[in-house]
């Protein structure tokens, strides 16, 4: 075999073993389990300090992921945006300690002012928890176009927040700030709310599953497509997915836990498995919890409605972040809860079934590529899904593929290369044998 041989064999072969090492973490025989999985952090995120003032508030950029820390109470950060009629969405992800103590009342917030300290019309998105602490995430939005108030070139301030009750966890959290643009929309976009759309329970699949092991966070989130997904869990741990949802396509979701190894003979968790769904920009769109007894549980979402640039001119808040192509999030939790009564070192299977309905619509014209935000769904994009890539993943794969291009052509270029030399040699040897023969 030759180098181009054995340098394409190799890739592939990695590339193959991103989905054959898929399946959930077996633990051996009487084996204590680790820690769970930490949350990874995005790749290049900058280190920032969020200010209680708008005073020495840190600018933060479209394009840019943040880290900061934050306690109960406000952290401000500054937009400087053009008057260009683009959305730009500031989301918030908050990472609790694992077994932090939090209410139901407990959460993050996000809202885009004014420098007159007023919020921007429609800017403000929010999450709170459930029985547990997990992963959160909430997005507050400067609409370019529809707000008068916020749509002037000029300096802007995104407020985080995170409420807590007195008597709950008051230690500071890990916080991550992402900021995504959308460009202005070109002629003929609808503005205004769609009356009616297909809806309905969704249709989900009863076919075999396939294994697929979930993310920590959204920055490593398995990729899925329809079809049915089996992973494991654990008491207190949250596993988040990705799926690519196109312009005019629904997304119907179940996830349901199957019998776990009992310590007790009776037991039973409040929010055992919560099931969260994400918008491309970390806007939470619908969560639901049910409780767990060890032996089955499930929880089935309310299928979206087509994805529409128009569903942004709602007033349903389920309908509003449905508006955009993109990458949507899963986020799956076990109450840590569960632990008092079953084996935290046998996994719980936790089979996901998903829906995606409607085929791909002709894209909303935009003043330039959404793609330079994370939007839109693309052939890499449907690719992931069905080779079920984290984002990380994706990206070595597509660097070795590169790397695979480069040396295919200097392969092709050295072997052409040889032959010129050959046939030099052999035309030489030609004119020597004639020069011969004639002498």
């Amino acid at each position: 075999m030759g180098v181009v041989g054995r340098v394409r064999t190799t890739v592939w072969a990695a590339a193959l073993g991103l989905v054959v090492g898929l399946p959930g973490v077996a633990y051996a025989e009487g084996s204590a389990p680790g820690p769970l999985p930490a949350y990874r952090p995005a790749d290049g995120a900058k280190e920032i300090e969020g200010k209680p003032s708008t005073a020495d508030a840190p600018q933060i950029d479209p394009g840019s992921v943040y880290q900061d820390r934050i306690e109960p109470g406000e952290r401000l950060y500054r937009l400087v945006l053009g008057k260009d009629e683009s959305n730009v969405y500031v989301s918030a992800v908050v990472r609790p300690a694992a077994g932090a103590k939090v209410s139901g009342g407990d959460g993050v917030e996000v809202e885009i002012m004014t420098t007159a300290g007023s919020s921007c019309p429609g800017s403000t998105g929010r999450a709170n928890f459930g029985y547990d602490a997990y992963p959160i995430g909430a997005a507050g939005v400067r609409w370019g176009a529809e707000d008068r108030e916020c749509a002037a070139a000029g300096v802007y301030y995104a407020k985080v927040t995170r409420t807590s009750a007195k008597g709950y966890d008051q230690s500071p959290w890990p916080l991550e700030i992402k900021v995504q643009q959308e460009p202005g929309r070109g002629a003929g976009v609808p503005t205004t709310a769609p009356s009616v759309w297909p809806s309905g329970s969704p249709s989900l699949p009863g076919i075999e599953a396939v294994p697929r092991t979930g993310g920590t966070g959204f920055n490593d989130a398995r990729a899925l497509g329809a079809g049915v997904w089996r992973d494991e869990v654990r008491a207190g741990q949250t596993v988040f997915y990705r799926v690519p949802l196109d312009w005019g396509q629904q997304l119907g979701l179940g996830a349901e836990l199957s019998a776990a190894t009992m310590t007790k003979t009776y037991g039973s968790a409040s929010g055992g498995l919560t099931v969260s769904l994400y918008s491309p920009y970390r806007s939470l769109i619908a969560d639901k919890d049910t409780s767990y007894d060890g032996k089955q549980a499930g929880v089935t979402l309310t299928k979206t409605p087509p994805v529409a640039y128009e569903n942004r001119f709602a007033s349903d808040r389920t309908v509003q972040p449905v508006s955009l192509a993109g990458w949507y999030y899963i986020a799956v939790t076990m109450g840590s809860k569960v632990a008092e009564f079953t084996e935290d070192a046998a996994p719980v299977p936790l089979t996901l079934r998903l829906e995606v309905a409607g085929k791909p619509a002709k894209a909303p014209a935009y003043k330039a590529s959404p793609a330079a935000g994370d939007f839109g769904v693309g052939e890499e994009d449907r690719a992931a899904a069905k080779e079920g890539l984290t984002a990380p993943e994706a990206a070595e794969a597509a660097e070795r593929h590169s790397t695979m291009r480069v040396v295919a052509v200097a392969g092709f270029g050295a072997g052409t290369a040889l032959l010129l030399v050959l046939g030099s040699w052999m035309l030489l040897g030609r004119r020597g044998r004639g020069a011969a023969a004639a002498g």
